[in-house]
């Protein structure tokens, strides 16, 4: 059989990018001069006998702006799962500027300096919109228990200084004058938007962002491809974007990697990709896959 064509209609927009969002996917001076921050050599993973992903290499420079994309079980997520230490590679090596990120948690990785969103919003919903991003800035707090019990005068300073520097990250999407509202009150699409506030507060050098337009109507994804290559101008971080939505994709991404069961099938720039017979095939199948 064919494989199912995606309900997102990916496929057109593959061999179309959508002409309303901006023309921003010019290279930075940063990623121009090639310099490695994110690299990723040969990793994999299998469940049972599933090989998830297999063979996944990946040189992201500093001030990147790149793009991730496959049909739906591709293994995008997992990839991320990979980078992130949710799972824990089978083979390969991974190294965020000189420091291998192989074998650390969770945690230890956020610390390194990878932040990221995830598919399905994963809010704290019974906090406020503010402490959800004060939250993931206690990530570089610099004291520690006898000072935060004590509530010394440093520590005092520092927490101000958290709360300040969280009003500044959420007024990037409008969101500071909602900042004591509950994080479920927002609607889904601000929800998102504060998912990458959060992980901005981390002070990330590399930020993972998972389907970040998923539920946008059209002058939303607009916004967010706006707001997303100003985020990366302004904090000098290197943006990974898992995306359905191909014209942003196309438009912002200065590089693409491209996944199919769990394998690179293609990578390139986006008018490389948009005329890749490996991509087309992978999105709306070939006639020797019909019955």
């Amino acid at each position: 059989m064919a494989r199912p064509r995606s309900s997102n209609c990916e496929e057109e927009d593959l061999m179309s990018a959508n002409p309303s969002f901006p023309n921003t996917g010019t290279p930075s001076a940063q990623v121009e001069s090639g310099k490695p921050l994110l690299l990723v050599d040969q990793i994999g993973i299998a469940f049972g006998g599933l090989k998830a992903v297999q063979g996944f290499s990946l040189n992201l420079p500093a001030g990147a702006l790149y793009g991730l994309i496959g049909p739906n079980g591709a293994g995008k997520t997992t990839v991320f799962n990979l980078l992130t230490g949710v799972y824990q590679p089978d083979s390969g090596e991974m190294r965020l500027e000189s420091r291998s990120l192989m074998g650390l948690k969770p945690h230890r990785i956020a610390a390194a300096g990878i932040a990221r969103t995830f598919q399905n919003i994963r809010l704290f919903p019974g906090l406020s919109v503010l402490d959800n991003v004060r939250l993931a800035g206690q990530l570089r707090s610099s004291h520690g228990l006898f000072a935060t019990l004590l509530r010394t005068p440093a520590h005092q300073a520092e927490e101000e200084s958290i709360r300040n520097q969280a009003l500044e990250l959420l007024a990037l999407f409008d969101l500071q004058d909602r900042a004591n509202e509950p994080a479920d009150s927002l609607a889904y699409g601000h929800q998102r938007h504060l998912e990458i506030v959060r992980a901005l507060a981390t002070g990330p050098k590399v930020l993972l962002l998972d389907e970040p337009a998923a539920g946008m109507n059209s002058q939303e994804k607009v916004e967010l491809a706006q707001s997303i290559r100003k985020i990366r101008d302004r904090f000098h971080v290197s943006i990974l974007l898992i995306e359905h939505d191909m014209g942003l994709v196309m438009e912002i991404c200065e590089r693409i990697v491209v996944l199919d069961h769990g394998v690179i099938i293609s990578e390139g720039t986006p008018a490389m990709i948009q005329n890749d017979p490996k991509v087309i095939a992978a999105y709306l199948g070939t006639a020797s896959e019909a019955v």
